[in-house]
């Protein structure tokens, strides 16, 4: 169960993870709270169930008990939650409907939920037999939270075939033109366009044939738009909105950018790893997991001085470059190929099935 189906991240891993765990060894029924977004049509079966714009008035409770209604009616095994607010929303209505497995998901480090968020979501995870985090990042974070640590997996996003493929490249290369972009929504100031922004203005004076590339939407676009020109970058940067190409996006690129402050396992930085982009990212979060400093990319103090300095080392050196993109590219495939991740969930739900086997709840779901 997810949120919505919005473009985002985690809305996207729900996505291509249910797809994937649909064609193995589970039945696997989706829900969400609101039924909208971009990733919509690729789910149309999923059902809804809305608290009502809220998670603590009395409609959300009807939703949780009619929700509860219909996993004991489909005899659900497992529920699985997979991010905050069905974290709020499936983990009691489960328990409630005496779901023998129970998992909840922390897809993010937390420091950006309010502390009653933050605690109310932990107050649910006491409720889980598991927690499911994309990164050790996350997963500490909770541990020194309080959460048990036995009650913690880290499993890691996952990427589809598609971001391996061989495309055409959205922009086509010009002759001694390079090509920096950051891909992020914007509806978030931790997300720091400003950053890079700034950065730009400081890489442009210095070389002439660079191009910038901004990718997403949001509400700070019309700021950040303002800002860009404030900087005399308008004819050096490209503010492209959405995109539903981002594997041609990327390959378009010589260099991803990641200034955000906070990050649990960036799905931006495993795509630019697949199409064998290196990555500047600002050390922070799960992002020393995923960028091996000098090999696949590199990491830095979250200020413009550092980023400025990363990108003139890459730009002035294409074999390095070329070698981190490479090595990059291999790790992506190594680690992190879908299949190999719905592998380690089915290995999960599995694992707990099995515990519970001799547990009333199984017996009675399974009418056995």
């Amino acid at each position: 169960m997810v949120n919505t189906l919005e473009r985002g991240g985690t809305e996207r891993q729900f996505v291509i993870l249910a797809k994937a765990l649909a064609s193995g060894a589970f039945d696997v029924g989706l829900g969400c709270l609101a039924r909208r977004g971009e990733f919509l049509h690729e789910v149309p079966e999923i059902l809804e169930f809305s608290p009502g714009g809220s998670l603590y008035r009395a409609r959300s409770f009807r939703s949780r008990i009619a929700l509860a209604r219909h996993l004991r009616q489909r005899r659900v095994a497992i529920a699985h939650a997979f991010d905050f607010y069905t974290n709020l929303m499936l983990i009691p209505a489960a328990r409630l409907a005496r779901v023998p497995v129970v998992i909840g998901s922390h897809r993010q480090l937390g420091d950006l939920q309010t502390w009653k968020q933050f605690r109310a979501q932990n107050l649910m995870f006491r409720m889980c037999d598991r927690v499911v985090c994309n990164s050790h990042a996350a997963a500490g974070r909770l541990c020194r939270a309080g959460v048990r640590r036995d009650k913690l997996v880290v499993i890691p996003n996952g990427l589809s075939e598609d971001a391996f493929a061989e495309v055409t490249p959205a922009f086509p290369a010009l002759p001694d033109v390079l090509r920096v972009g950051m891909i992020s929504r914007m509806n978030d100031p931790a997300k720091n366009h400003g950053t890079f922004l700034r950065v730009a203005a400081r890489l442009a004076v210095k070389f002439e044939r660079l191009e910038f590339v901004l990718v997403g939407d949001g509400p700070l676009r019309p700021e950040l738009e303002s800002f860009a020109a404030q900087l005399g970058l308008s004819s050096r940067v490209r503010f492209l909105g959405d995109r539903h190409d981002i594997p041609a996006v990327v390959a378009s690129l010589d260099i991803t950018m990641l200034p955000s402050s906070s990050e649990s396992l960036s799905n931006v930085i495993l795509e630019s790893m697949a199409a064998g982009v290196p990555v500047i990212a600002a050390d922070v979060g799960g992002n020393p997991e995923l960028v091996r400093e000098g090999e696949t990319g590199l990491l830095v103090s979250l200020d413009d001085n550092s980023f400025v300095r990363a990108a003139e080392q890459l730009l002035l050196n294409p074999e390095l470059r070329k070698a981190c993109g490479k090595r990059a590219r291999v790790a992506a495939s190594s680690r992190h190929r879908l299949s190999a991740i719905s592998h380690s969930f089915e290995q999960l739900y599995k694992s707990l099935l099995a515990e519970k086997s001799s547990s009333p709840e199984l017996r009675e779901v399974w009418g056995a």
